[in-house]
């Protein structure tokens, strides 16, 4: 069927019906940076909700209103099990919180800090607890060496 005899409103319904975004199955560990990071963007999925419901209802830009409920279940969701995992002190460990260095076997030399999933931002330097990098280099500590990527890579430092 040609595209010019689909109605408008079909392809907005079917815009309109977005689907949740996933929920992970792990427990939502998070930092206290992270706690602030997800009540900010529940804050703002309740101001998208609210903007959406006062230009125009519903039926206005039914995509803009899927868009901030989808949103709005989710953060709230995120929120609601959010678990605070306070920064331990000591260093002698990899542990959830801390920033780990570790050099390759090419010499390269990275630092993560590894946080919650919703926190994490590899370009930024945070990696998420259950990411098979965090995963080899946690309880790890300065001297250990782990497999990350099919190369062995020894801790430096832990911060």
């Amino acid at each position: 069927m040609s595209v010019a005899f689909t109605r408008e409103e079909d392809s907005e319904a079917a815009a309109a019906d977005l689907p949740d975004r996933p929920i992970s199955a792990h427990p939502n560990l998070v930092t206290a940076e992270g706690l602030a990071q997800l009540e900010a963007a529940l804050a703002a999925a309740r101001a998208a909700y609210a903007a959406a419901q006062t230009e125009g209802g519903v039926s206005a830009d039914r995509t803009a209103m899927a868009r901030a409920t989808r949103d709005l279940r989710y953060y709230g969701a995120r929120r609601a099990s959010a678990q605070l995992v306070e920064k331990q002190s000591g260093g002698e460990r990899v542990v959830f919180g801390c920033a780990v260095t570790f050099e390759r076997e090419d010499g390269r030399v990275q630092t993560y800090r590894i946080v919650g999933e919703d926190e994490a931002d590899p370009a930024r330097g945070s990696v998420s607890y259950v990411s098979p990098l965090a995963q080899a280099l946690l309880h790890k500590a300065v001297g250990d060496t782990a497999m990350v990527a099919g190369q062995e890579v020894e801790v430096t430092a832990i911060g």
